[in-house]
């Protein structure tokens, strides 16, 4: 942990930067350029997961532009979760953040969120729709207690005591993430992320961000199936999965080194 007051390792880290995407040629693009435009260094890795509208030769057209340093087509449709371990998988930087491709969440944020993992404070952050602090598009009342609900939930298992456990702002140390036993394949990914960091002794933070939450007519791809799904998810990793080990954290990061 660096020393109080010392100055943080902005021009050593590097943040890779997950973007799973299924048919999301109507924003990927935009969200890609709000990726790069960020001052820090990057390593952005893009899993399409199956699209059959014109995602993939954007995104092939998008890589030769430079915006992309790893994109990596799946065969077929596998889920978020499959999509992610790939993309983990392929991730070089010192830190990975998961950044979905419908422009719900804002990139800018980003270097917010990546502060209290340089600071030495936190293993990973998860940015919070329901902290407070930042702009929110109003809607989906019921969508908004499934998550409090599944967070909840996931709460009771693991002894945390989040807020929004189903955030897909999730930023991890790559030393950390590479320990960590994920299995699922769709949204059951989010509280196997959260049961494996609990687990693992892992220091979560949480800090507000702004949300735009699409409607089903604008792309909205989870249901009400899928929380139902996540409450299975929840029971199953916390009692029948194999469990993380205790992760031992290096005296000195990697970007500090």
């Amino acid at each position: 942990m660096p020393p109080p007051g010392a100055p943080l390792a902005w021009d050593r880290v590097i943040l890779s930067v997950v973007i799973p995407t299924y048919n999301e040629e109507a924003t990927v693009e935009s969200v890609l350029r709000r990726v790069r435009a960020l001052p820090l260094a990057l390593d952005v890795v893009v899993v399409d997961d199956g699209s059959g509208d014109g995602t993939r030769p954007l995104l092939r057209s998008l890589e030769e532009e430079g915006l992309i340093e790893t994109l990596i087509f799946q065969e077929r449709n596998q889920g978020k979760g499959a999509a992610l371990r790939t993309g983990f998988e392929a991730a070089r930087g010192h830190v990975v953040a998961i950044q979905d491709a419908d422009l719900e969440y804002d990139p800018w944020e980003l270097p917010m969120l990546l502060e209290p993992i340089l600071a030495g404070w936190a293993d990973a952050v998860y940015g919070s729709r329901f902290l407070g602090g930042g702009a929110h598009r109003v809607h989906l009342f019921w969508h908004s207690v499934g998550n409090r609900v599944l967070t909840l939930m996931s709460n009771v298992f693991t002894d945390l005591n989040l807020t929004d456990m189903e955030t897909c702002y999730k930023l991890i140390r790559r030393d950390l993430l590479e320990t960590l036993p994920l299995t699922r394949d769709r949204f059951g990914i989010e509280p196997e992320i959260t049961a494996r960091l609990s687990q693992a002794g892992a220091r979560i933070y949480e800090l507000p961000i702004s949300y735009r939450g699409r409607s089903y007519d604008e792309g909205k791809k989870i249901g009400w199936r899928d929380g139902v799904a996540a409450f299975w998810h929840i029971v199953r990793t916390n009692w029948f999965s194999p469990k993380a080990e205790r992760w031992e954290r290096p005296e000195v990061a990697e970007w500090d080194r």
